[in-house]
């Protein structure tokens, strides 16, 4: 917005009037306002699809330490069993980070085809970025992998610590 702009306005109007005097001229805005209404709905458009893409990745990771929870308890016996007959605590934390990665991998690898199909149609939302550009898909594929292993590390420490005599005497 310049200094000018009112002036400028003014000057605006008066021409408008001589060129064309039936022309209806109620309101005049510097473009830079234009442009900042026009970008208005955007930006709101664009900060609820970050909220809702933080809340799906809180989501999901959730979700993903709660199944691998579920599964490191249903297998108790048998991780308290591997511990007893002399499992180290890191093969233990390895065999459920592992099992994790595999579900992380599929989901991820599932996730990627899915955004690949629907860039397109999100394609109009973009700005600076190509509707294929590798660097956010390689981004979110990554901070996915990062969560998912987080996610699954955190069941795996706690499997590798159980105290294979206390648990088997429970059962």
């Amino acid at each position: 917005k310049t200094a000018r702009a009112g002036v400028i306005a003014r000057e605006v109007r008066e021409l408008v009037k001589e060129v064309a005097p039936e022309a209806p001229m109620s309101r005049v805005y510097p473009m830079a306002e234009l442009a900042r209404r026009s970008m208005m709905q955007l930006s709101f458009t664009m900060l609820t699809l970050g909220i809702i893409s933080a809340l799906a990745l809180i989501l999901g990771a959730v979700g993903l330490y709660g199944v691998l929870s579920y599964i490191v308890a249903e297998r108790t016996r048998e991780i308290c069993v591997r511990l007893a007959l002399g499992a180290r605590g890191e093969q233990v934390r390895g065999m459920v980070v592992a099992q994790g990665a595999q579900v992380v991998g599929a989901g991820v690898a599932i996730g990627v085809v899915v955004a690949l199909a629907t860039t397109r149609a999100l394609g109009s939302l973009l700005f600076g970025v190509k509707a294929l550009d590798l660097r956010p898909f390689l981004a979110m594929s990554l901070s996915m992998v990062a969560v998912g292993l987080l996610a699954s590390y955190l069941p795996a420490r706690r499997a590798s610590t159980v105290d294979p005599i206390e648990s088997l005497r429970g059962d």
